[in-house]
C-alpha cells in the first residue's frame, strides 16, 4: 500500500482544527471518545465508526460505535470483546486499509443483524510506543473505498487521540485521588466529631438509668442532656450527608459523575461492567435522585444479584432522561411481599424516582438477571 500523503486538502484541515478545539475541551475519557468517533466518520465520509480501548488481553475494555439505529444495536445485543481483525489492530501501530474487510483472512464474520460492511480504515492510537486505542472506519460512502488522504486524515487524528486520551486519564486519576482524599478526610471528621458526642451520650444515660429509681428529678435533667447530646449528633450527621455529594455532580452533570463512579467500580470488582452514558441536561435535584438511584441498583447487582456482567445506560429522547441498569445475575421475585417491602432498595429507588418527577420499573425473573428501568422528564 502507497505511504499516505502528509498534508491535508483545506477542507479537511479546517475540520480538523474544529476537531482539535472540541478535544481540547473535554475532560473525562468518555466523551473523548465520543468526540473521536463522530469526528472520524465525518471527516472520512464513513456510515460506521468505532473505537475500541484494549484490556491488555486482546480484547476490548471498552468499545464505542456509531452509525447504527438502536434497533440495530438491540437486535445485533452484545458485541464480542474479541473480535477478528479489530482485536488485532490492537497488536500493532500499522495503520490498515482494505477495499473489502471481509477478504482478510482475518475477517471473522460479523454476529446474527450486524450490518453486512465492505470498505475498512483501520489506525492504531499510540502513546510513548504503546497501542492505547484503535480507530476504525467502514463503509466509505462517497466512493468505494477509502483512500490515502483519508488515512492520512484519521493518522492526524489518532495523533491527537493519543494526546487526548492521555490528558482525559491523567484528569480522571486525579479526581479519583481527591476523592479517596476526600473520603479519609470524611471518615477522619466523622470519628473526632461523633466519637466523643456518642461516648458523652452513653455516659448521660447510664447516669439517667442509676438515677431513675432513687433521684427522678435528676434522672430528667440527664434526659435533657441526652436529647441535647442526640439533637447534636443528627446536626452533624445531616452536615456530613451534604458534604458527600457526588463529586463534580452539580458542576459537570449527572453523566460525568456516573461514568466516573462506574470507572471506580469497574476497577474494584471482576464483574464485567458495560456502561453507554451519555451526558444529559438535568437540574442538580434531578440528577442528585438519579445518581443515587443508581447506585443502589448497582450495588444490589454486584452484592446480592451474583452477576457476571452488568450494563448501565443513560440516554435522552423526546423529553425523557432514561437510566437503565441490568444484570444477568440470578434474580428475583420483586412482586414478593417480603422483597418489595424491605428488601434491596426496591422502596429507597422508588422514592428517588418519584423525588425526581419520574418512575421506576423493576423487571426480574428467577435465574434471568434483573433490570431497573428509570425514566424522568428532563423539563
Amino acid at each position: 500500500m502507497s505511504e499516505p500523503p502528509s498534508t491535508l486538502q483545506p477542507a479537511a484541515a479546517h475540520a480538523m482544527h474544529d476537531v482539535v478545539l472540541a478535544l481540547s475541551r473535554e475532560r473525562s475519557l468518555e466523551p473523548v471518545l465520543w468526540q473521536l468517533i463522530h469526528a472520524a466518520k465525518d471527516l472520512v465520509d464513513a456510515r460506521y465508526t468505532a473505537i475500541g480501548i484494549p484490556d491488555g488481553m486482546g480484547g476490548f475494555a471498552k468499545f464505542l460505535y456509531t452509525g447504527m439505529s438502536d434497533e440495530q444495536v438491540a437486535a445485533i445485543g452484545p458485541l464480542p470483546r474479541v473480535h477478528g481483525l479489530l482485536a488485532a489492530m490492537l497488536d500493532t501501530e500499522e495503520s490498515y486499509r482494505t477495499d473489502d474487510i471481509r477478504t482478510d483472512p482475518r475477517y471473522q464474520g460479523w454476529p446474527a443483524a450486524h450490518p453486512d460492511m465492505g470498505s475498512f480504515l483501520g489506525v492504531p492510537v499510540v502513546s510513548h510506543g504503546e497501542v492505547i486505542a484503535a480507530l476504525y472506519c467502514t463503509d466509505k460512502q462517497s466512493a468505494r473505498a477509502f483512500g490515502a488522504d483519508d488515512q492520512a486524515c484519521i493518522e492526524l487524528l489518532a495523533a491527537h487521540a493519543a494526546v487526548a486520551i492521555d490528558n482525559a486519564r491523567l484528569w480522571e486519576r486525579s479526581r479519583e485521588l481527591v476523592v479517596a482524599e476526600e473520603r479519609t478526610a470524611t471518615a477522619r471528621h466523622l470519628h473526632d466529631a461523633m466519637s466523643q458526642r456518642l461516648f458523652s451520650l452513653s455516659l448521660t444515660a447510664d447516669a439517667a438509668r442509676r438515677k431513675l429509681p432513687h433521684e427522678p428529678t435528676a434522672a430528667v435533667e440527664h434526659l435533657d442532656t441526652a436529647r441535647e447530646l442526640v439533637a447534636e449528633v443528627q446536626q452533624e450527621l445531616r452536615t456530613v450527608i451534604n458534604d458527600l455529594r457526588p463529586a463534580d455532580l452539580a458542576d459537570e452533570g449527572l453523566g460525568p459523575a456516573l461514568r466516573q463512579h462506574v470507572g471506580l467500580l469497574a476497577r474494584a470488582t471482576d464483574i464485567d461492567i458495560q456502561d453507554q452514558i451519555d451526558d444529559v441536561e438535568l437540574d442538580e435535584r434531578r440528577s442528585r435522585e438519579l445518581f443515587l438511584l443508581t447506585q443502589e441498583a448497582l450495588g444490589n447487582a454486584l452484592r446480592h444479584a451474583a452477576a457476571a456482567t452488568v450494563r448501565v445506560e443513560l440516554a435522552a429522547a423526546d423529553g425523557v432522561v432514561r437510566l437503565v441498569v441490568a444484570d444477568d445475575g440470578h434474580g428475583f421475585d420483586p412482586r414478593h411481599a417480603r422483597i418489595r417491602g424491605r428488601h434491596l432498595g426496591l422502596t429507597s429507588m422508588r422514592e428517588r424516582a418519584r423525588e425526581a418527577g419520574g418512575k421506576v420499573r423493576i423487571d426480574s425473573t428467577r435465574g434471568q438477571g434483573t433490570t431497573v428501568t428509570a425514566e424522568v422528564p428532563d423539563d
